[in-house]
């Protein structure tokens, strides 16, 4: 998906690229085998990459005189909300992915599902817990619901609730990581679709025996299931596609991401997230459906540099 040649990389980098990846999220330790995976299919194809953990003191020391480009590798708050993003702009520094705002929207899951709902793009419905909140009328009013931190990635935090007691009891553990709401429980397919420059990847249906696809069930378990061909038909996967692309570009997302998407019993898509920095582990999904496409993980991580470069994404 883009003409640059390892050549022309390497002439526009300057010789040597930087991948952001670890962190202080609690996503840190998926953060640090996505970066290894990307430093090292860089490394493969002849691109100089140095790997820096944003956890450690001064890892913007030197970064300026040394660096035109890197590749973000981080999950979660602190690197996929918009804070290093507006970092590295500060520095001038160009990088992959989502800008600032975009970031920023993708991460707080509450307020990006407020931008789709003024849009008119279905998402399941929702509202914020709190301390005060009536536990038993939301349970009357949405039955069953999955709560969820507003700003945390990968499953972390996330709970299924079907009483009163037990929606109370899974907002008292999930505000541990911030702010919290509760979505309506949804009866059906779990799809995802990776976007990549501004197509859509073949669509991933996934499949899982635990409650819900939760951090096990993405980084731990050999038992999930992950199709691709999805098994929709031409037309539906075609309306999935669209409105994947919509939500992504909705928020003003560039360069990569993901989109995660409900189907219920009546065949109605409903939006849950979009991902800005995706996991590029042996688990993830981005890579499946690239491959799906045709591209191997070392063109992918290429693409996605090269569509940082051309302009398309980052800084």
């Amino acid at each position: 998906m883009s003409d640059m040649t390892v050549a022309d990389i390497n002439q526009a980098i300057g010789g040597k690229l930087a991948v952001l990846y670890g962190g202080r999220s609690a996503e840190r330790e998926i953060s640090l085998k996505s970066g290894a995976a990307v430093a090292a299919a860089f490394e493969r194809q002849g691109i100089a990459v140095e790997k820096i953990d944003v956890a450690n003191d001064g890892w913007m020391q030197g970064l300026k005189a040394d660096f035109t480009q890197v590749f973000i590798a981080l999950h979660g708050p602190g690197g996929e909300d918009g804070t290093v993003q507006g970092a590295l702009e500060c520095l001038g520094v160009k990088y992959t992915g989502s800008g600032v705002l975009a970031s920023a929207l993708a991460m707080d899951k509450f307020r990006c599902k407020l931008l789709w709902l003024g849009l008119g793009l279905s998402t399941p419905k929702f509202i914020e817990l709190t301390a005060g909140s009536d536990w038993a009328a939301i349970i009357a009013d949405m039955g069953s619901v999955i709560v969820k931190p507003a700003c945390e990635g990968s499953s972390i935090g996330m709970a299924r609730a079907e009483t009163a007691q037990e929606l109370e009891a899974a907002w008292q553990n999930a505000q541990a990581y911030g702010r919290v709401f509760a979505e309506q429980w949804v009866v059906g397919s779990e799809y995802t679709v990776a976007i990549l420059n501004g197509k859509a990847l073949p669509a991933i249906k996934l499949e899982t025996d635990a409650a819900f696809y939760d951090f096990n069930a993405k980084y731990l378990s050999n038992e999930t299931r992950y199709l691709c061909p999805c098994g929709l038909s031409a037309a539906e996967e075609l309306e999935l596609s669209e409105l994947a692309l919509a939500a992504f570009n909705s928020l003003g997302c560039q360069g990569w991401g993901r989109v995660d998407v409900m189907r219920d019993s009546d065949g109605r898509f409903y939006l849950l997230e979009v991902n800005t920095v995706p996991g590029m582990t042996d688990h993830s999904l981005v890579p499946m459906a690239a491959k799906q496409a045709g591209l191997d993980f070392e063109q992918l991580v290429k693409a996605i540099l090269a569509g940082s470069i051309s302009g398309n994404a980052g800084a």
